[in-house]
């Protein structure tokens, strides 16, 4: 095996591996562009207290509170991208939303910078959601919910 030529007699380190990216960064970070977005469209953004609540974020629209949970996703997987709709209950089951709990989920496609505002009544027992911002078809059921701000100001 070669030397290492800036350190004689010791041998060159194998290559590092690639970092997995750590997920709860990744969440962190579309938290901070959700609020960044929500506020850029005129609206008022609330954060919580802890992290005991269901919701991240109140939005505040000017009339009407919204409870909104954001998830992010960055793998491509069979043309899209999936977000779990889910979360870990205290008995460690993966439990729904519902609307008890949330108003809104906000999905963010990080690769492509999409945002999909879904009302949790779209989802309503789907413990998993393939969203498709580049490919349009008949599986793509949430593209009506792309960029749908709207449906918060209302």
């Amino acid at each position: 095996m070669a030397q290492d030529s800036a350190h004689p007699g010791r041998q060159p380190r194998a290559p590092a591996k690639p970092l997995r990216k750590n997920s709860k960064r990744t969440g962190e970070l579309s938290e901070a562009a959700f609020l960044h977005k929500a506020q850029s469209l005129g609206f008022k953004v609330c954060k919580p207290w802890g992290d005991s609540e269901r919701y991240d974020f109140i939005l505040d629209n000017g009339q009407r509170l919204w409870r909104v949970q954001v998830k992010c996703t960055e793998h491509l997987r069979a043309n899209g991208y999936d977000i779990q709709s889910i979360y870990v209950n205290r008995k460690g089951e993966k439990t729904s939303y519902t609307a008890a709990e949330i108003d809104v989920l906000i999905a963010h496609v990080v690769p492509v910078d999409v945002w999909y505002v879904l009302p949790v009544e779209a989802f309503a027992t789907a413990k998993s959601l393939r969203l498709y911002p580049d490919a349009a078809g008949p599986r793509a059921r949430f593209e009506q919910f792309r960029e749908a701000w709207q449906l918060l100001r209302s």
